[in-house]
């Protein structure tokens, strides 16, 4: 069973770092709120239950056509298994029945599996809230190997999903 979500436009941004002057004339470090676009990621993840792990891929856009090479990716992470995917209601999950004829092993399971979807949400929230928060790239690439490295640490210590 794997839960499945996305989480769309990921900005690469170099904030600027230096000093802040206060009215009273002192003077604190860190980062400002000045920053610099590198463009964006959409992470595509799913949660596998019976381990824990997460597989994931990044993607320019958040299309059905991005959804479903993504999908491609995770059955083919599992050959020969069946699989059971929980999805949300967003439209790029919707109508893809011909994609799910040519995948007999695979099924989607509507939101209403209401726990096991909530999971796989606050996964892909987690990993872009978590990871993100005060980091600064110069780069989408440096971004999307920040994320990918996060994934890998998370995954060596992962455990079945309860």
């Amino acid at each position: 069973m794997l839960c499945v979500d996305e989480k769309p436009s990921i900005q690469a941004l170099e904030r600027a770092q230096g000093y802040l002057k206060l009215p009273n004339g002192r003077a604190l470090t860190g980062q400002s709120h000045d920053y610099k676009r590198h463009g964006t990621t959409t992470l595509f993840a799913a949660l596998e239950v019976a381990t824990g792990k997460i597989i994931a891929a990044h993607s320019k856009r958040r299309r059905r056509v991005e959804f479903l090479d993504f999908m491609n990716s995770v059955t083919a992470a599992f050959p020969g298994r069946k699989l059971h995917v929980i999805l949300d209601n967003l439209n790029t999950h919707k109508k893809n029945e011909h994609w799910l004829k040519a995948h007999p092993t695979c099924n989607f399971i509507s939101r209403r599996q209401r726990v096991l979807a909530q999971s796989g949400r606050g996964l892909v929230l987690d990993l872009a809230g978590q990871s993100l928060s005060g980091t600064s790239f110069t780069s989408l690439k440096q971004l999307q190997e920040h994320i990918d490295a996060y994934v890998n640490a998370y995954n060596d210590k992962a455990e079945p999903f309860v």
